[in-house]
C-alpha cells in the first residue's frame, strides 16, 4: 500500500517569526529568540535589527557588545525605526559603542523626537539645556522635556518642574512648577522632592491647591526607557 507524503504547514511568514521572537526575549528565552531573530535582522527586516541590537546592548543570550549593538541598532534607524534612532543618538553623543559624536548624536535624537519618541525627546532637550554638542536652545528644550513629561516620563516632569520653577525656556510659574514636580516626585525622582520641598515655602494656599489639582489632572502611566538617558 503507498502512502502519500507528509506535507509540511506553510512557513511562517516575517511577522509571525518576529513576534514568535519577540514573545521568547519576553519569556528570556534568549537563545531561541536570538536564533529567529538573526536571519530576520540580516535579510533586512528593521525591527529585528532593533531587538537584536538589545540582546547585545544587554548581553542576554551573547556576549554584551556595545559595537555590535550600535551595528544594529543603526541598521535599524537608517530604515526608519524610530526606537533604534533613539540609541543610535544617545550612544553617539555618550561614545557608547561608537567613537563620541555630539553632533551626530543630536541629528539622530532630533530625526527620533520628531517621531514622537519620549526618550529621544528626552535626551535631546538635556543636549540643548545644555548647549552640549549643538547650540544652548533652552526654549526648545522645554517644549521637548514637556512632550515627554506628558507622556509620563518621570525625569522629564521632573526636568520641566525645575524649568517652571526657575523660568528658564518658560515664564516662571509656581503653580506648573508644583504639578510637575509632586508628579515626579511620587515615583522616586528625589531631585523633585526636594525641589517640591523648596517651592512650597514661596506657595501661597491657592496656588498649593491648585498645583495639586492640575497633578493629579496630569497622572499618567510610566514610560519604559530603551536605553540609559543622556546626564543631565
Amino acid at each position: 500500500m503507498s502512502m502519500s507524503p507528509v506535507r509540511a504547514g506553510p512557513a511562517r511568514s516575517a511577522v509571525e517569526e518576529l513576534a514568535a521572537a519577540i514573545e521568547a526575549f519576553r519569556a528570556g528565552s534568549y537563545a531561541e529568540s536570538i536564533a529567529r531573530l538573526r536571519p530576520l535582522a540580516e535579510a533586512g527586516v528593521a525591527e529585528a535589527q532593533a531587538w537584536l541590537g538589545a540582546h547585545y546592548a544587554n548581553g542576554f543570550g551573547v556576549e554584551s557588545s556595545l559595537t555590535e549593538a550600535f551595528t544594529w541598532y543603526r541598521r535599524a534607524a537608517e530604515q526608519g525605526n524610530v526606537a533604534a534612532a533613539t540609541n543610535v543618538g544617545a550612544m553617539l553623543a555618550m561614545g557608547q559603542g561608537v567613537s563620541q559624536d555630539r553632533g551626530e548624536g543630536a541629528r539622530w535624537l532630533d530625526r527620533a523626537a520628531s517621531g514622537g519618541d519620549v526618550m529621544a525627546q528626552y535626551n535631546l532637550a538635556t543636549m540643548l539645556a545644555k548647549g552640549d554638542g549643538l547650540p544652548a536652545d533652552p526654549v526648545r528644550a522645554a517644549a521637548l522635556y514637556r512632550s515627554a513629561a506628558e507622556a509620563g516620563h518621570y525625569p522629564a516632569q521632573a526636568r520641566l518642574g525645575h524649568l517652571y520653577a526657575n523660568g528658564i525656556g518658560v515664564e516662571k510659574d509656581r503653580v506648573e512648577a508644583f504639578a510637575w514636580l509632586w508628579l515626579a516626585a511620587q515615583h522616586g525622582v528625589g531631585t523633585a522632592l526636594n525641589a517640591l520641598e523648596a517651592i512650597i515655602k514661596e506657595m501661597s494656599a491657592d496656588e498649593k491647591r491648585a498645583g495639586m489639582t492640575r497633578a493629579q489632572s496630569r497622572r499618567i502611566g510610566p514610560v519604559d526607557a530603551r536605553i540609559n538617558p543622556i546626564p543631565g
